[in-house]
């Protein structure tokens, strides 16, 4: 059974001339113990996907129609309190800036025990205890004298880890991390790879991972979503993904990808830009960076059809459309 699932989730925001459609008709599931990457251009609505899963849409963004379910519960259309209830004690959410999670006038400490006591039964020692351990299970050396630090004396990496140990800190189920490894040096990078991939295991939670790195992608997901202009164009195990892609788009994304092995003095790259939300074209998104586009693109928008081991938003994997480009049924 599904840990989460959201099931034709349109985001919207509503403005003076109109209405933008940010999220259109996003659907996918994540098991408990999986790690579901997100990956996609700027601006493809990666975070908004995971910002409207823990309810932290930007007003005047709102959840127009579809379902966000946890654990069989709906969750989208539940007051402030409530939500903030579960998004402690059963979503956790890493963010791309430490900084912007943690308190500089506290020290980790408390922000840490205020944590667990505010969704577990638990007495201020325990709470202690517990984030002690936390701190040792996310890496940090000398937990417990560091318990006491301030936030402005550990480093980046570090701050990293601290943040991860908060999202943890109420056993949440499901844990939305936001671009977790971005600012971080390479090095670092790879330690907080193998930090997620430890605790999904460990504590069978399931873990969306939202980042524009396909690299990250490749050494920590089970499955991966490809985004193009608030839609999925391709989702499917992340190996199948990279190796196989089965949408142009995502053809696209690995090819840009430098190959070391390779000698070649310019790097691949799709022409164009996204669309703006106020612009999107009629048809497939993507249409006019599509160097396999023909007529039925033009016109008509495909949902995700099967693509071998994946699911792909390409008329290309319809029995009934013709490419122009060999003239049989894709």
């Amino acid at each position: 059974m599904s840990l989460l699932q959201v099931q034709n989730l349109v985001v919207e925001f509503p403005h003076r001339r109109g209405t933008l459609r940010a999220l259109d008709d996003i659907s996918f599931e994540i098991a408990p113990g999986e790690i579901l990457g997100v990956v996609g251009e700027s601006g493809a609505g990666k975070s908004l996907t995971g910002a409207a899963i823990i309810g932290l849409l930007e007003p005047p963004g709102r959840v127009a129609s579809g379902r966000i379910l946890l654990e069989g519960q709906r969750i989208d259309n539940l007051g402030h309190e409530a939500m903030r209830h579960i998004r402690g004690r059963k979503i956790g959410a890493i963010f791309q800036d430490p900084l912007t999670s943690l308190n500089p006038l506290y020290t980790i400490g408390r922000q840490l025990t205020e944590t667990i006591r505010t969704h577990l039964p638990v007495s201020e020692d325990e709470a202690r205890r517990r984030a002690i351990g936390l701190l040792q299970d996310t890496g940090i050396p000398g937990a417990d004298q560091r318990i006491d630090h301030y936030p402005h004396q550990f480093s980046g990496g570090m701050r990293q880890r601290v943040v991860i140990a908060l999202a943890l800190a109420a056993e949440p189920k499901l844990i939305v991390a936001d671009e977790p490894t971005t600012a971080l040096d390479v090095s670092i990078q790879a330690q907080i790879i193998t930090l997620l991939k430890r605790i999904c295991k460990e504590r069978g939670a399931a873990v969306m991972l939202i980042t524009h790195d396909m690299g990250v992608i490749a050494e920590t997901c089970d499955r991966v979503a490809v985004m193009y202009a608030g839609r999925i164009a391709e989702i499917g195990p992340v190996q199948e993904v990279i190796h196989q892609p089965a949408h142009p788009y995502t053809s696209g994304l690995m090819a840009a990808i430098p190959d070391m092995t390779m000698d070649r003095e310019r790097l691949n790259q799709i022409d164009g830009a996204m669309p703006r939300l106020n612009a999107i074209p009629r048809g497939c998104a993507y249409n006019p960076r599509c160097p396999r586009v023909f007529d039925r693109c033009l016109v008509e928008r495909p949902d995700l059809l099967n693509a071998g081991a994946t699911r792909a938003a390409c008329w290309l994997h319809d029995a009934h459309s013709r490419s122009p480009i060999d003239g049989i049924a894709a």
